[in-house]
């Protein structure tokens, strides 16, 4: 397949269109130009986009990671040359699908090309899977060295081994593990499944075996529980009959009860015939009764009632007055004393006046008229009389005051009234009081009166006691004939209901030996019927699964048929490691003689870049490569080599690759040789070209030495 152009909506590529030729084409471009997204937009345009990628920390899924930075749908277009035909590829994206919309076309008619699918376009026209021409078809530096990428490995192994691509001898190695899996793999595959199978059947025979032993013990359980039942049953009836008899006596012994009240009954209706109606007597009764209450809360009232009250101590000064009077004497009393008093300081003042006069006189006479001293002593004489008869005066006042003093007892006047005051209120509360305990006397004895009258019309003067024992009999026997209709009731519906309980029991059939109660006895016959109800259930159950785990006869039979389906199964799985051994065997016999068809191509080429040095190029099993130069005895690993030699020998490994692997896809280099040399570089030009012969070659470079080392071919 060859690529005329492309047409891309991808990733920073808007409708950008890329032309090529058929042999080696060399697209010169600085970095960040679009040259990964023009090898990515290959892959995608013939394989498709995986949508179910999801982006993770270290890596971007294809469809975020070349999403058109414009915003617009993902789209593409590729003319190729197909067998001969000339054929256009395009993709778009459909709703939310990216790439979702596929059509293959011839490019001139315009009509479809049925073969080639959105799922089958790569395979088909590269007749490699993806990750093939991923790594196959596509060099880049940083995958130059061969990894173990499933597919890639798998053609590798079928080169080196058989030296045929188709797999023929991994398929049949594969066959022949799936017939070893398909007979044994882990727990799953045609013996364990018999294995297991036989298991499962020697189970169900112990089980059959123990519900077979199981159900004979339930059965005999079942018969003992059968004999003890009847036993219990037959106690029930003892019991029964035993209780029947007890009630037939309850019912005799509540009758003759009952005839006992009857009699009773009849005799008191005679006596109450002729005694006052029940509702008299119980008037009368409660009437009489209230009555005693009422006088017996009035002698308590009586015998409650405070002491008559004390007159008040009077003093001998109110002898004989009023609380009024009293007072009205006190003042008049000290009015008086007050005014004697008054009296006496007058007199007081004279008596000093007319002693004072007197002396001056008397000095007068002596000292200054000493010739008139006798006149003068005579008027003095005459002016101390007057004093003389005021301490007279003032004396006679003072006892006055004095009696007064003794009358109240108290000698200063200002107490008096206040001593009067106090006597008229003590004889007021005493007159109150004595006025309201003569009320309360007259008001008891007012009550006591009425009280005997209403007792003398009730008893007609009988001791209220006698009435009252008197009219109790009468009503104890109205009660007493009441409780007894009750009672006759209650015998009569005791009868009826004993009569309604009793039942006519038979004797039991047989002797009775037990001696539980009928309770226990009900007990007994519950738990036996719970035990025997679910013995048959477990009886069924057992014949269930007894039925469901089949016949033992057709178990056993059954059981040696799988026993003989393993025998045979184990003697096939015998022959297929047999037939596993022998392959491997002629695998390693054939990878012995097809090995060198890679590592000879590979040599070819990477003695050819490195103009002869190395002479020998080994690919090991493991797909490690070894190489050795002139004059030297061994081959050594690459990691011997330096950075330049390594390139120069994973390129030739990889277009070894490539011719072998993908012959009909183009070859991608995306700056595979920036680290070669310009010798080497046009040593690699020149084997691309002659590779371009065969396939087409698209080489991206961001350097400007190839387009140049072109022009000088």
């Amino acid at each position: 397949m060859k690529i005329y152009s492309m047409t891309a909506t991808f990733g920073k590529l808007e409708r950008q269109t890329l032309t090529l030729t058929p042999g080696l084409n060399i697209i010169e471009a600085p970095n960040e130009w679009g040259k990964s997204t023009w090898c990515a937009f290959i892959v995608a345009m013939l394989y498709g986009i995986d949508t179910k990628a999801r982006t993770t920390q270290t890596v971007l899924a294809d469809k975020e990671r070349y999403a058109p930075w414009s915003g617009a749908p993902m789209e593409g277009r590729m003319d190729i040359c197909w067998k001969g035909r000339n054929i256009t590829i395009e993709r778009s994206t459909r709703g939310r699908v990216i790439f979702g919309e596929f059509r293959a076309y011839e490019t001139e008619s315009g009509l479809d090309v049925p073969e080639l699918t959105a799922a089958n376009c790569g395979m088909e026209l590269l007749g490699v899977e993806r990750s093939v021409f991923v790594r196959a078809g596509f060099l880049k530096l940083s995958d130059m060295p061969v990894t173990q990428d499933d597919a890639l490995r798998r053609r590798l192994n079928n080169l080196v081994t058989t030296g045929d691509e188709d797999g023929a001898a991994d398929k049949l190695a594969q066959s022949l593990k799936e017939l070893k899996n398909k007979c044994r793999y882990n727990k799953s595959g045609l013996l364990p499944q018999a294995e297991t199978e036989r298991d499962k059947l020697e189970e169900q025979l112990r089980s059959l075996q123990e519900l077979n032993v199981q159900a004979q013990r339930l059965r005999e359980r079942q018969k003992e529980l059968e004999i003890w039942t009847a036993k219990l049953e037959n106690h029930k009836a003892a019991l029964n009959y035993a209780q029947a008899q007890e009630d037939s006596r309850h019912i005799l012994e509540a009758e003759n009860a009952r005839d006992a009240v009857q009699n009773q009954l009849s005799t008191l209706e005679s006596e109450c015939a002729v005694l006052p109606s029940a509702e008299e007597a119980e008037r009368a009764r409660t009437e009489l009764q209230k009555l005693h209450n009422e006088s017996m809360s009035l002698q308590m009232e009586q015998q409650m009632l405070p002491s008559a009250p004390i007159a008040p101590e009077c003093q001998k000064c109110f002898e004989g007055m009023t609380g009024e009077q009293a007072v009205e004497q006190a003042k008049s009393d000290v009015e008086q004393v007050r005014l004697w008093i008054k009296k006496i300081k007058t007199l007081k003042i004279i008596v000093l006046i007319t002693s004072v006069l007197a002396v001056a006189v008397a000095l007068v006479g002596a000292f200054v008229f000493h010739e008139f001293y006798r006149g003068f002593y005579m008027a003095a004489c005459g002016i101390l009389y007057v004093p003389v008869l005021c301490l007279f005066k003032i004396k006679k006042l003072r006892l006055l005051c004095r009696n007064y003093a003794v009358k109240y007892g108290v000698e200063h006047f200002n107490t008096w009234i206040p001593m009067a005051e106090e006597f008229a209120g003590q004889r007021q509360a005493f007159e109150e009081e004595n006025a309201q305990y003569q009320q309360m006397v007259s008001q008891l004895q007012q009550r006591r009166e009425d009280l005997m009258s209403r007792l003398q019309a009730l008893t007609g003067g009988e001791a209220i006691g006698s009435c009252l024992e008197k009219w109790e009999k009468v009503t104890q026997k109205w009660k007493a004939l009441a409780d007894l209709r009750r009672d006759l009731q209650r015998a009569q519906e005791q009868i009826t209901a004993l009569q309604a309980m009793a039942k006519d029991v038979p004797a039991p059939s047989a002797p009775d030996e037990l001696t539980q109660t009928l309770s226990e006895t009900d007990a007994l016959l519950t738990s036996a019927a719970f035990e025997l109800k679910q013995n048959q259930l477990r009886l069924g159950q057992f014949q269930g699964q007894a039925e469901a785990l089949g016949q033992e006869s057709a178990l056993r039979a059954t059981l040696k048929q799988v026993r003989s389906r393993i025998e045979r199964l184990e003697e096939t799985y015998s022959a297929l490691e047999v037939a596993q051994k022998a392959l491997s065997t002629a695998t390693s016999e054939l990878q012995r003689r097809f090995a060198p068809r890679i590592a000879k191509r590979a040599q070819e080429l990477f003695g050819k870049l490195t103009d002869g040095r190395y002479e020998k190029v080994m690919l090991a099993e493991d797909l490690s490569i070894h190489v050795s130069a002139q004059q030297e005895a061994t081959t050594r690993p690459s990691q011997w080599r330096s950075d330049g030699t390594v390139d120069q020998l994973y390129l030739a490994l990889r277009l070894a690759v490539a011719e072998e692997l993908t012959p009909d896809a183009p070859l991608v280099l995306d700056d595979a040789m920036v680290r070669f040399d310009d010798k080497r570089l046009a040593t690699a030009l020149n084997i691309l070209s002659e590779m371009a012969e065969d396939k087409q070659v698209i080489l991206f470079t961001c350097q400007s030495r190839e387009k140049k080392l072109q022009g000088e071919m």
